[in-house]
C-alpha cells in the first residue's frame, strides 16, 4: 500500500484508529442489542419500543460503515468479527431477553457508554490534529446523548 500522507502521523493514526475501534466495537454491540430488543420486545409499551428501537438500529448501522471506513481512512485494518469486537467492547453482551422496562435500561447504559469511548476517542483525535474523526466522534456523541436522554424519558422510573 503506498504511503499514507494526510498531515497526521503514522504513530497519531494508530493510537487514533486504535480508538475507533472501540467506538466501533462498543457501536456494534449496541447494533446488535438494539436489533434484538426491537425483535424480542413485548407488553403494553410493544408498538412504541418496537419502532423506536428500529430507528434506533438503523442509525447503528450507518454509524458502524461510518467509523469502520474512518479506521480504514487512517491506514488501519477495521475489526469485523464477533470474537474482536467482543474483546474490543465495553458493552456486554445481554444473552436473555429481559422485560422491555430493562431493555430500556440496558440500551441506555449502552448509550452513555458509547459516549464516553467518543471522549476517549475525541482526546487522542485533538491531540493527533485530526479534525475528520474530531467531527465525525463529535457528531456520534451528539446522536448518542440525544438518543440516551430519549430513552431515559420513556422509563417509567
Amino acid at each position: 500500500m503506498k504511503k499514507i500522507d494526510i498531515g497526521i502521523s503514522e504513530k497519531d493514526r494508530e493510537k487514533i484508529a486504535a480508538g475507533l475501534k472501540h467506538l466501533l466495537a462498543d457501536s456494534y454491540t449496541l447494533y446488535l442489542q438494539t436489533h434484538n430488543f426491537h425483535w424480542n420486545v413485548t407488553g403494553p409499551l410493544f408498538r412504541e419500543l418496537h419502532l423506536m428501537f428500529e430507528e434506533h438500529y438503523n442509525e447503528l448501522a450507518t454509524a458502524v460503515d461510518d467509523v469502520a471506513e474512518r479506521i480504514r481512512t487512517l491506514g488501519v485494518v477495521a475489526p469485523a468479527t464477533y470474537q474482536a469486537f467482543a474483546q474490543l467492547s465495553s458493552i456486554k453482551e445481554v444473552v436473555e431477553v429481559p422485560p422491555a422496562e430493562e431493555m430500556v435500561k440496558i440500551l441506555t447504559t449502552g448509550h452513555e457508554q458509547v459516549i464516553k469511548t467518543c471522549r476517549e476517542v475525541l482526546k487522542d483525535a485533538q491531540a493527533g490534529d485530526d479534525e475528520s474523526t474530531i467531527a465525525l466522534v463529535s457528531d456520534r456523541m451528539r446522536v448518542h446523548e440525544k438518543t440516551a436522554w430519549m430513552l431515559r424519558a420513556t422509563s417509567s422510573k
